[in-house]
């Protein structure tokens, strides 16, 4: 056994003579070895966690933002690229159906107020298919959605 002293503490300590020959047995304990870290600290974008990443790390992130975890980064993401920004959009015309649940509205009939999601479908108020704003859409049971197109309730 060779001593040796520790990098960033100078504690003498013991290494194999392989280890030496090999460049390892600087550090005389992982937390020595760990804490030598040269990256920064950041709070996760998405819940505020604190995670480090090193400077490259750093370096390599485009959108300067930091995550946690994927399930963080994902969450981030979906907000982020929807709609035209989507790599898949083509025209838009079928994106009503997803606007309402990303908006979190609840799935309830906006008239009858019955809960059951097979029958609860998407109802554009003032009947133009194209005008996908928030405050066009409502949800409505089948019964209703009929009622609302054909039958002499109001919109």
């Amino acid at each position: 056994m060779l001593k040796r002293k520790c990098k960033i503490c100078k504690k003498a300590f013991y290494v194999k003579p392989f280890f030496a020959r090999n460049g390892w047995g600087v550090y005389c304990s992982r937390k020595c070895h760990y804490g030598d870290k040269t990256g920064k600290y950041f709070g996760c974008f998405v819940c505020g966690e604190k995670v480090y990443r090193s400077k490259a790390k750093i370096a390599h992130s485009k959108s300067e933002k930091y995550f946690c975890s994927k399930s963080c980064q994902t969450k981030w993401r979906n907000t982020q690229f929807v709609g035209a920004l989507h790599s898949n959009w083509k025209h838009g015309k079928a994106e009503y159906s997803s606007i309402l649940q990303r908006y979190k509205v609840s799935k309830i009939c906006a008239r009858c107020e019955e809960k059951d999601p097979r029958v609860i479908a998407i109802h554009h108020i003032d009947g133009n298919h194209l005008n996908n704003k928030i405050k066009n859409l409502k949800w409505l049971c089948h019964n209703c959605h009929h009622l609302a197109h054909y039958g002499n309730v109001g919109k």
